[in-house]
């Protein structure tokens, strides 16, 4: 229920509130320390109504950093591929699913994200803990499970409008917390990570 509502909420925005959002997500996250630093970045390419990340996948690369972008396995997994610019992107339909912008390069494998120092999940609210409410389909909580199980330790941040910062989310025992929220409005920490 919190899924369908806090959808309805982000499926009133405008494409220019998106775009506005996207900008001004891109510029705070852009300082935090841990992108200043970071070599290699997993992220994603914002659909619908999510956060903007196109500018933040542009500002990352002209940086110098390695970005990697998923590609959704027929299973729900990720596979990860290289973003080398707009121009390196797919639209590609799955199913019955929205489309979604994927890295047409070659395909790194799933365990690709392991050599991420900073993974920006995609999430619908994180809560006062640091537990995200993704969209249900279980992608990231396999990429989370394929972190742990390698011995990785990226930082995990999670790109909301600020009313996506909410009290509680549901968990379960596998969920694991995030280290930080980038909202228009500035950065949420969560020292449990």
């Amino acid at each position: 229920m919190l899924r369908r509502e806090l959808l309805a909420v982000r499926n009133r925005l405008t494409p220019d509130d998106v775009a506005a959002t996207g900008r001004t997500v891109a510029r705070r996250a852009l300082e935090l320390p841990e992108l200043a630093h970071a070599r290699t970045v997993a992220a994603y390419v914002s659909v619908g109504s999510e956060p903007g990340t196109r500018a933040l996948l542009d500002a990352l690369r002209a940086r110098g950093v390695r970005v990697l972008l998923p590609t959704l396995l027929p299973d729900n997994d990720l596979d990860w591929g290289e973003y080398a610019g707009p121009d390196s992107l797919a639209r590609v339909r799955h199913g019955g699913k929205m489309a979604l912008y994927e890295p047409a390069g070659g395909s790194l494998g799933p365990d690709a994200v392991t050599a991420a120092d900073v993974v920006l999940l995609p999430g619908l609210a994180v809560d006062a803990r640091g537990m995200r409410l993704g969209r249900g389909g279980g992608s990231y909580d396999r990429v989370l499970a394929r972190l742990e199980r390698a011995g990785a330790r990226p930082r995990l941040v999670v790109l909301l409008y600020d009313t996506e910062v909410v009290a509680r989310v549901p968990a379960e025992a596998h969920d694991k917390p995030v280290h930080a929220v980038v909202t228009p409005s500035g950065v949420h920490r969560f020292p449990s990570a």
